[in-house]
């Protein structure tokens, strides 16, 4: 994993081989894909599934793991032709899950599956489970039978364009050439997401590249609740919380890691002032176990407020004080009794969102796209930046090693197509074929 630069391929790039510790007794398979409009891990499933049981099978005899799930939502999985508790291979069962939203997020789909809850700011393991991301465990089947590292990406792209697709694309193509090369075009008064509508970032097509963490390209509409609210300045976000929240609680009421017993109260987030927070950050703590799904915002607030903006304010002040929430061992937490009735259908989430008319079923087209020019970013992962190991004017071919690991948590990167490096700095590295 580390060798072949494998990291978390439906998050935030957590370099695979730092979950592999001792201890676990399941690996969940994250095929869950609670954003809308994207089809990647299930193509993935479709396309692939006896590599992604291979790999997975490979993972669980090197962690000495008895058990793993491929979570899916058993909708999903009824148009794949699986079921619930169907066995794959030896100790690898599908498990379904309901279709709410954000049951992707590892600390819902963990307690979901098994029924156990890890604690704030806990990481998995403390309940000897492993997740990865089905792209990553089908990453870990190629590097293990080819030695191949990664150099190409699986991703959607959908949105308001008249047919969808899943694609193979090599890592660092630039978002244009992908377009063009799918005859998809983002008009004006339109933008594009790196990822979903919710969670992901609006990214400029002209100048962007196909990262080790891009799981999809969204042409949407710039007047939906969905573009409207990450529009907004952070500064605007910050007004209106300090100016018209009434302190209702229903963001509160209708947080995810709140039902599970978090102590995360986005009201009171939101009370909160950002100079107070700086002054005395531990007062803001719990934002900490925040994972930015928004609906505390686009969904429960009647006041058009983003709790979520004033968190991720927060969350930066702590990075910079370097504060956490972390349970202790003795302390208790509790879910809700009310979860199950306040969960969040998807279907739901997509008309809020105002990209429900957008959802379609895409054509997978198996041959990889081509392209004459890649950039190769030295931070494609969590951890230290990978270091540059080739000249400019150097002739490198495709999966040759052009960056080394960083130290301590990193990884190194590698050529996704053969040609000469024509640029060479700290953040990146352009190859032309």
């Amino acid at each position: 994993m580390q060798k072949n630069g494998i990291v978390g391929a439906g998050g935030a790039g957590f370099p695979s081989y730092g979950k592999l510790t001792d201890g676990a007794e399941l690996l969940v398979i994250n095929a869950i894909e609670c954003e809308p409009l994207m089809y990647t891990d299930y193509t993935l499933v479709k396309e692939k599934l006896s590599d992604i049981v291979a790999g997975a099978r490979a993972i669980m005899e090197f962690g000495h793991i008895p058990n793993a799930i491929l979570a899916l939502k058993a909708y999903r999985a009824k148009t794949l032709g699986l079921s619930d508790g169907q066995q794959l291979d030896t100790g690898v069962k599908v498990k379904t899950v309901p279709n709410i939203y954000p049951m992707g997020d590892e600390v819902n789909l963990i307690y979901q599956v098994t029924g156990n809850l890890i604690k704030p700011g806990n990481l998995p393991i403390t309940q000897k489970v492993i997740v990865y991301n089905a792209e990553t465990v089908y990453n870990t089947r190629a590097a293990i039978r080819d030695d191949q590292p990664v150099v190409e990406k699986w991703l959607t792209i959908g949105g308001d364009i008249p047919e969808a697709y899943v694609v193979k694309v090599p890592v660092g193509m630039r978002i244009s050439d992908v377009l063009k090369a799918t005859g998809v075009e983002v008009p004006e008064h339109y933008v594009m997401f790196d990822g979903g509508p919710s969670m992901g970032i609006i990214k400029n097509p002209a100048s962007d590249v196909v990262v080790k963490t891009t799981k999809a390209l969204l042409i949407l509409p710039d007047d939906i609740p969905a573009v409207v609210n990450k529009q907004r300045t952070v500064e605007e976000h910050l007004r209106l919380a300090a100016s018209v929240c009434c302190q209702c609680t229903r963001c509160t009421d209708m947080c995810p890691r709140h039902l599970l017993g978090y102590p995360l109260e986005p009201h009171k987030m939101v009370r909160a002032t950002l100079s107070t927070a700086q002054e005395t950050p531990e007062l803001i703590r719990s934002a900490s176990l925040c994972c930015s799904c928004d609906i505390c915002g686009t969904f429960a607030c009647c006041q058009g407020i983003s709790p979520m903006t004033v968190i991720k304010e927060y969350k930066k002040i702590l990075a910079k004080n370097k504060i956490k929430y972390v349970a202790g061992p003795d302390e208790e937490f509790h879910v809700s009794p009310d979860r199950d009735w306040r969960m969040l259908n998807s279907g739901k989430w997509k008309e809020m969102l105002g990209v429900a008319r957008f959802d379609k079923h895409p054509t997978y087209i198996p041959e990889k796209l081509s392209c004459d020019q890649v950039e190769i970013r030295m931070s494609q992962h969590i951890g230290a930046p990978s270091i540059p190991c080739v000249a400019e004017g150097d002739t490198v071919s495709l999966g040759q090693m052009i960056a080394n690991a960083g130290n301590g948590l990193s990884v190194p990167q590698y050529a996704s197509i053969s040609g000469h490096v024509t640029h060479v700095d700290d953040t990146k590295i352009i190859i032309e074929a």
